[in-house]
């Protein structure tokens, strides 16, 4: 059976192989050319001619039927982790018969699932067949495949083929984003920095100089030398450039230790972590960025989702951990807790594989130790620990 699967394979793939009932016609064909040649009668090698030229009908049109087919693919939306992904194919019959019973197969990656397939009645010469399915998701990463496989075995059905052909498809999960309702890790940092950037504790004001980001209304202590005069006069109202940078405060900095070791469940939930903080922070209004060892600072919510989505341990490091900015650092390694820039905080997973013993002690910033056997959303939304 390994022997005869291979070659099987290989002649659907680029001739055509016998259905059962081919075989069950051949053996009668030869059958009856056996007893013809015993008996020598005529009727015995009329039959055996029309089942082998049947049989080579049977062989020559599956092959034929798929050669004027073309697909194509829509952009796959991306989706969270849990959600069913939308794929859509369309297949062309480019010639001017009729192309009937169809199969067709999407070669899906296999950890994503197995190969999806549709079988087609009929497709009318120079139309076309939309096949959409759902597809359901369970991890975060992006899916890459390329390979859609047609079948046929018509008309009579006593052969069987199949033929390959390019058609590219890049499937985004993005991680799961938890609905935090209150973060002190976030929160007590935000509150932080806007005390920094204002010595009596106000929030932080527009700024006076930078980009012209809109205009609004005129408020009272607003400096007259950003009023927009002409726009005024048009409106009857005094209005005033509002402006891009803002003063007083740091960006705030998500960092996902994405350089060391983890085991796979922490890791995954380092990056839902990462997301969920990063989400959370806009929400608040505050400056976010996230960081990981392969992209540097982004931000953004596609650009985020998308990295994270795509990001794994080990990676290799194209840029260095930011010293200017307070981290909030996603980690299973508490060496390097150490080296944290003024201000920041840190969310560990403990290493099962590391020997016992080892204790969270002489830690310069509050943070958070996870247990990866609990549920994430209530461990991100407690108190913070100070070592």
């Amino acid at each position: 059976m390994k022997i005869i699967k291979p070659i099987t394979n290989w002649l659907e793939t680029r001739a055509c192989t016998p259905a059962y009932g081919g075989w069950v016609l051949a053996a009668t064909a030869i059958c009856f050319f056996g007893a013809g040649i015993n008996t020598m009668a005529g009727w015995l090698y009329a039959i055996s001619g029309i089942s082998f030229a049947l049989l080579g009908v049977a062989a020559i049109l599956p092959p034929r039927s798929l050669t004027g087919l073309a697909i194509s693919r829509r952009p796959i939306q991306p989706v969270s982790a849990g959600d069913d992904l939308t794929v859509e194919l369309e297949i062309r019959n480019q010639t001017q018969q009729p192309v009937s019973l169809l199969q067709v197969e999407d070669i899906l990656p296999f950890v994503l699932g197995k190969p999806v397939q549709k079988a087609i009645e009929t497709i009318p010469s120079q139309g076309s067949y939309r096949w959409v399915y759902y597809h359901p998701t369970q991890r975060r990463g992006v899916y890459r495949w390329h390979t859609v496989e047609l079948g046929s075995g018509a008309p009579l059905g006593l052969f069987w083929c199949r033929r390959q052909r390019d058609c590219a498809a890049t499937a985004i999960v993005y991680p799961t984003v938890l609905p935090l309702a209150t973060c002190p890790l976030v929160d007590e940092m935000g509150q932080e920095e806007s005390k920094r950037g204002d010595p009596r504790g106000r929030p932080l004001q527009t700024a006076t100089t930078g980009l012209v980001r809109s205009l609004r209304p005129y408020r009272l202590g607003d400096p007259t030398r950003l009023i927009h005069w002409r726009t005024s006069a048009r409106y009857g109202e005094l209005r005033v450039r509002e402006l891009e940078i803002v003063t007083g405060g740091q960006e705030i900095v998500i960092a996902l230790d994405s350089t060391s070791n983890w085991e796979e469940e922490n890791f995954e939930q380092a990056v839902i972590a990462a997301a969920s903080l990063y989400f959370y922070a806009q929400q608040q209004q505050l400056q976010v960025q996230l960081w990981t060892a392969s992209t540097s600072l982004i931000k953004g919510e596609r650009f985020v989702l998308e990295t994270l989505a795509a990001t794994t341990a080990l990676e290799d490091a194209s840029s260095v951990v930011p010293k200017s900015y307070p981290l909030i650092w996603l980690t299973q390694n508490s060496l390097s807790l150490s080296t944290l820039p003024q201000g920041s905080r840190w969310v560990m997973w403990p290493n099962i594989s590391s020997p016992p013993g080892q204790e969270v002690i002489n830690w310069e910033h509050p943070g958070i130790v996870l247990e990866s056997d609990r549920p994430l959303q209530p461990q991100l939304q407690k108190t913070l620990n100070s070592y």
